[in-house]
């Protein structure tokens, strides 16, 4: 069984809903109880987030504003491709909507959804469900609004005003809010279906886009697996990487590893397979990460830099690094865009 991996979330995603919070009366430090962020940590844009902050702060909302009408849903309106970043604007520079949302899925734990989100075609239409099953009872309405609203106004922005939604379809009963609904996003929804879903026109959804660039996707979505691989925080693959910038160190073993997790190496090799990644590809992602920082962060001397990484010589070092940017280790100090070092 593969475990499930969870990701952190920037703090801009928390940021918006304080924002939304501020226009309905709610101040930051209400909507912030219980959360351990503070209002000056909103501004950082290094900050990354929990699911349990991210969800703390939903019930917060939710506790504040008991009145508000849709919620959620109007929540989700206030998400745009702006705000999040590599994966918002490699779905802009797609060929069309249809491969702008496939790469939304494969990259979906940098958005904001909660919920299970997977596409449907046939020869007339193409759509995306929702499945909020995975939510905690009393925030899965909520959130499945949120979500909805949110690929809404994503679809609506990347299609600019040529591309309307065909459908939108709930599943359960019709709730006293469905009118508000309505108004929010220019389409009465259908109660009662048998998924929850977007649907649109499959001509619609293969409708060229005008900002696609092929090269611009390419780096983009590399972009968005090396944000995936940094947020992890859960599954097999966080609990490997901690273990690999913590107290087993970048020379560790697989066999290493897997003696400290108790498992055979066998079956850590199986499980890391997968999540999708390798013993082998971790430790190089950290090497690179590292490197990197320890060369803009630090004076340290190439050779030492090349130990604190795990490496036998110096040599094998700048190979490697080479590899990774097409520069030594020098040339890589040394270039022009470089930030200064700050001495704290």
């Amino acid at each position: 069984m593969t475990v499930a991996i969870q990701v952190h979330h920037p703090v801009a995603i928390a940021q918006v809903m304080v924002n939304f919070a501020a226009r309905h009366g709610v101040d930051a430090g209400t909507c912030l109880i219980g959360t351990e962020i503070s209002e000056m940590q909103l501004r950082d844009p290094e900050l990354l987030i929990s699911r349990e902050q991210e969800m703390r702060l939903i019930e917060n909302l939710m506790l504040a504003l008991p009145d508000v009408p849709a919620l959620g849903f109007e929540l989700g309106l206030q998400y745009n491709v702006a705000t999040f970043g590599a994966w918002g604007f490699v779905m802009r520079i797609s060929r069309n909507l249809r491969e702008a949302i496939r790469s939304a899925l494969r990259y979906l734990p940098l958005s904001t959804a909660y919920c299970q989100l997977s596409e449907f075609s046939d020869q007339d239409e193409f759509g995306v469900s929702a499945d909020p099953d995975s939510i905690p009872p009393h925030l899965r309405q909520f959130l499945l609004e949120r979500d909805t609203a949110t690929a809404i106004n994503l679809l609506s922005e990347l299609g600019l005003s040529g591309v309307r939604m065909h459908r939108l379809e709930f599943q359960g009963h019709r709730p006293a809010h469905a009118a508000r609904i309505e108004s929010l996003c220019g389409i009465a929804p259908q109660y009662g279906s048998t998924r929850n879903a977007l649907v649109l026109r499959r001509q619609d959804a293969e409708t060229p886009l005008p900002l696609y660039d092929a090269h611009l996707v390419r780096l983009l979505e590399d972009q968005c697996r090396a944000q995936l691989e940094r947020r992890q925080v859960a599954g097999l693959t966080g609990q490997v990487r901690q273990l690999l910038l913590g107290p087993a160190g970048l020379t560790a073993s697989i066999e290493d590893l897997a003696r400290q997790m108790a498992m055979a190496p066998r079956s850590l090799r199986r499980r890391l397979e997968a999540e999708g990644t390798s013993f082998r590809q971790l430790v190089e992602s950290e090497r690179r990460q590292l490197a990197s920082r320890l060369l803009d962060g630090t004076e340290m001397k190439i050779d030492e830099l090349a130990l604190q990484l795990g490496y036998g010589d110096t040599a094998s070092f700048t190979r490697a690094f080479r590899r990774w940017f097409d520069q030594s280790p020098g040339e890589y100090r040394k270039r022009p865009d470089r930030e200064p070092r700050r001495d704290d």
